[in-house]
């Protein structure tokens, strides 16, 4: 007779602690992301994709590719929520980098939203827990930073892959909108965060969304930028 064993969220969490885990990168045993594939994370490129509202600055840390695709999608697609820790603290790094007048006074990390039904799928927004932890990294750094998710995607958003930028355009016109009881503080600075930019689409839509209430965003920081 087989006994078929449930583990809840608590559970798994708790076997993710105890047992040894292989790097998504490269498979190594030790870590989630080894020091070898944390290195794809080092550099930081201005991006110039689509047009976001009022040329608001686009930047990448890598290309999404190799090692660093692989990373994403095992956080992303492959329940593996420990990779939230690195990915976030290279985007930490990636925002320390950006010049001053992007991230001068307290920062307000803005995630890019997720399709309601693909966040209850992967345990929650990916890209939310990586502004968690970016901003968790920052704090550690005496930067004032702190996540707020004040965007969501209304019914209708489709899912972007094998869209193309018109289309990405048309899934998201007026589907971006704000949490307005977690919309940013006025007078703090707005980092919109993202995974990947593919065409531009989701970030503009997301800036002008801010926009429209009153949230002006200095720039846009994302891990990877598609091509």
């Amino acid at each position: 007779m087989t006994t078929g064993i449930s583990l809840g969220r608590a559970g798994r969490a708790v076997l993710d602690l105890l047992l040894p885990v292989d790097c998504a990168g490269c498979g190594v045993r030790g870590s989630p992301c080894c020091p070898g594939c944390a290195a794809v994370w080092w550099g930081l490129e201005p991006v110039e994709r689509g047009a976001t509202v009022d040329g608001t600055p686009m930047f990448a840390l890598t290309r999404y590719r190799g090692v660093a695709r692989r990373l994403l999608l095992a956080q992303k697609e492959r329940g593996r929520r420990d990779l939230g820790a690195p990915l976030g603290a290279a985007l930490a790094r990636g925002l320390t980098n950006l010049p001053a007048e992007y991230r001068q006074g307290e920062l307000r990390l803005v995630p890019a939203p997720s399709r309601a039904s693909a966040a209850r799928q992967r345990g929650g927004s990916h890209v939310l827990a990586l502004a968690l932890h970016c901003a968790a990294v920052l704090r550690t750094q005496a930067v004032r930073a702190r996540a707020v998710p004040a965007l969501r995607l209304a019914p209708g958003a489709r899912d972007a892959v094998g869209l193309d930028a018109e289309q990405r355009t048309v899934n998201l016109r007026g589907r971006v909108r704000t949490r307005p009881r977690r919309l940013p503080e006025p007078g703090t600075r707005v980092i919109l965060l993202d995974d990947v930019i593919t065409t531009g689409a989701t970030a503009a839509a997301c800036v002008r969304a801010l926009g429209n209430a009153g949230i002006k965003v200095a720039a846009v920081l994302s891990l990877t930028v598609a091509g």
